[in-house]
């Protein structure tokens, strides 16, 4: 056996070498993605007993690696060496497709060359939360692997617990496998995970960003429960793509120009500019559902530009749930509209495994696609990365081929 076997030659099944090949982040090329990801040779690691060693045939790009790559808000080489970890490296990649090929003693659900896709939700199996039965998503011990932990999928093996890892649904590309379960399952969780704000057959939901990667997987996730998305988008051109994955109709967002903190309530002649565009967006929202329904869930994700707006809008006794702030994070809102209407404001992160299976089984089923726009090559994980920290990057989600040898492949080269 080789001690280290080119990028796209795929090892002997259950064949595990000395070295591999990864894209690494060092603390003393923090930057810009083009410059802060490097190939390297470096040793695969050992599995838990919990863990598997699994081959990765690809990979999925997400806006958590860029700000590995940027050192900011957090160095997370150093927050792991507080922690007691050693490498002085980051081997980033939260979503992938693969094989494995270790299982770890303790390992009894997995079996060496079985195809799988992983989500990224890591815990300690001796966490008291998890002992509990409690929802692991809150367990101190929970991260998100291949951001807060090493070892990601942008290389040739990829160290992961073993309840990560889901059956791979065999249709699909290998690329496409892995474009979806980050995005996707934090989308189900949001739409699925806090009754009764549930997604209900019938019910409005307003997706923000509705041609993103998250929005892609939100429409969809909508439309499989049998409820109406309507999509948010910033421009003309992508509606279409949002009407083609299942959107009643879409807003155009640049149609709008009252975005941003809202204005002090004393504030007479500020606040009612604002009220005025928000009333715009409202009627523009009804046009959209093609009657004067307001949204039971609102999708949110960006964040401080939008809260106020999402909140207005939301419907007497629906949620507004929000797993990110990529506008910027000190959200507003007019508390009256609030409490004398019964809105919720909801907090969501990722999934547990019993949602991240929800999607998978929907992506499995045909009802959700990936929505794959764009795949790289390996050693292009830098430009993909560069491409969305430049808000460059295409419609819907990306991936990296790695043990894959070339696109399409649905089965062993």
């Amino acid at each position: 056996m080789k001690d280290i076997y080119e990028i796209g030659e795929v090892p002997p099944i259950g064949r595990v070498p000395k070295q591999m090949y990864a894209q690494v982040i060092r603390q003393d090329r923090f930057g810009v993605p083009t410059k802060a990801f490097q190939v390297e040779k470096i040793d695969v690691p050992e599995a838990a007993p919990d863990e598997v060693l699994v081959y990765v045939m690809a990979a999925g790009i997400n806006y958590n690696n860029v700000w590995a790559a940027l050192g900011i808000p957090v160095d997370v080489i150093k927050a792991r060496q507080k922690a007691g970890e050693k490498e002085p490296f980051h081997v980033g990649g939260s979503d992938a497709s693969g094989i494995v090929y270790k299982v770890g003693s303790d390992v009894t659900n997995l079996k060496v060359g079985d195809e799988v896709v992983i989500h990224c939700g890591t815990w300690g199996r001796d966490d008291p939360v998890v002992k509990s039965g409690a929802d692991p998503m809150y367990a101190p011990s929970f991260r998100i692997w291949g951001y807060e932990s090493n070892w990601g999928s942008f290389a040739q093996f990829t160290k992961v617990q073993a309840h990560q890892c889901l059956p791979r649904p065999k249709h699909l590309t290998w690329e496409a496998s892995a474009a979806y379960m980050l995005v996707g399952a934090t989308a189900y969780r949001m739409l699925h995970g806090w009754p009764p704000h549930d997604v209900k057959e019938g019910d409005v939901v307003l997706v923000w960003g509705g041609a993103g990667g998250l929005g892609c997987q939100a429409i969809q996730i909508t439309r499989a429960a049998g409820a109406i998305p309507i999509a948010v988008v910033s421009s003309e051109d992508k509606v279409e793509y949002c009407e083609s994955l299942g959107a009643r109709g879409c807003i155009i967002r640049k149609r709008f120009d009252h975005w941003g903190m809202l204005p002090h309530w004393k504030d007479d002649g500020a606040y009612a500019k604002w009220l005025k565009g928000a009333r715009a967006f409202g009627a523009a929202l009804w046009e959209a559902v093609g009657e004067r329904r307001s949204p039971r869930i609102v999708f949110e994700h960006p964040g401080e530009d939008t809260v106020p707006t999402s909140i207005f809008v939301c419907d007497t006794g629906g949620m507004v749930v929000i797993c990110a702030g990529t506008t910027g994070y000190n959200a507003t809102m007019d508390l009256r509209y609030h409490w004398m209407r019964q809105k919720r404001f909801q907090g969501s992160h990722f999934a547990n495994d019993e949602q991240a299976d929800g999607v998978n089984r929907l992506v499995a089923a045909g009802k959700v696609d990936p929505c794959l726009s764009r795949v790289f090559a390996f050693g292009e994980i830098p430009q993909a990365h560069q491409l969305m920290y430049e808000n460059r990057h295409p419609h819907g989600n990306m991936a990296i081929l790695v043990g894959a040898p070339r696109e399409r492949l649905t089965t062993l080269p």
